[in-house]
């Protein structure tokens, strides 16, 4: 045993990718952004399934059927793919999306995908940084 540790033991090179992606169109069919750097599998999948959750919240108005919440996120909201995972791992809309639609959120921190963004880390790190 070399003793280094294996960065690719659990993730790709550089970590997974989250691909969000605009439902207006506005972008096409490419992505709006790329989310990179996330460690694991399970924090892109905790990351797209909380992104996508908000959107729909983001979308949800008083009184609106479910299907009238999916309307409106097909037309104004946010989808989000987990890149580099496999079709079978990765977390993907199509299994919750209804779902969500049907049940409003009622705990925050189903929609926080802000604490799981890899991106805050760097943000911290950088601030760490500068002052030391």
């Amino acid at each position: 045993m070399s003793g280094d540790f294996d960065t690719t033991l659990f993730a790709p090179q550089g970590g997974f990718s989250v691909h969000i992606r605009d439902l207006s169109g506005a972008n096409g069919a490419e992505p709006l952004e790329t989310v990179r750097g996330f460690p694991s599998l399970a924090q892109a999948n905790a990351f797209a399934r909380r992104y996508v959750r908000d959107s729909i919240e983001r979308c949800r108005a008083p009184d609106l059927t479910p299907e009238e919440v999916l309307a409106a996120w097909f037309a104004f909201g946010e989808d989000a793919e987990v890149v580099g995972a496999g079709d079978s791992q990765g977390w993907q809309s199509g299994g919750e999306i209804r779902g969500f639609a049907a049940e409003p959120c009622r705990d925050a921190e189903e929609r926080n995908w802000r604490v799981l963004d890899p991106r805050r880390q760097e943000d911290e790190d950088g601030e760490a940084g500068e002052g030391a």
